[in-house]
């Protein structure tokens, strides 16, 4: 199981912010991260509209952190590209479609741990270096 390029790259863009105290712009957030500029407006068009970004217009505009790096984990950035991170529908949603005699998936509980101790490492990780 992989995160998707589009998750990866959010995860550089945020990087990359959190290394710039001042705006940057698209063009140079895509030349430091390797990203192309079209894919960086994309990712951070969706990082502004989750509030982890703010964008600025204009001669002097670009992008910053919405609040500090400190405040942004690595969960809150993976769930923004990829959305909710569960490791099977069992514990999203309970519809796995398992047909176990009793009446449950008998994998619920093993799938349900896992994916909690994901989110909460992913949790305690925040971008400030």
């Amino acid at each position: 199981m992989f995160l998707n390029n589009e998750t990866d790259y959010a995860i550089r863009i945020i990087s990359c912010l959190a290394e710039h105290d001042e705006r940057i712009d698209a063009a140079g957030i895509a030349e430091k991260t390797g990203v192309t500029q079209r894919f960086t407006l994309k990712i951070l068009h969706r990082l502004v509209q989750g509030g982890i970004v703010k964008s600025f217009k204009g001669n002097k505009g670009g992008y910053v952190l919405a609040r500090s790096a400190g405040e942004i984990t690595l969960l809150q950035v993976v769930e923004e590209i990829y959305g909710p991170l569960n490791l099977s529908r069992c514990h999203s949603d309970g519809s796995c479609g398992c047909t176990h005699p009793n009446g449950f998936c008998e994998y619920k509980d093993v799938f349900s741990d896992i994916t909690k101790y994901m989110r909460k490492k992913l949790s305690e990780v925040t971008f400030d270096k």
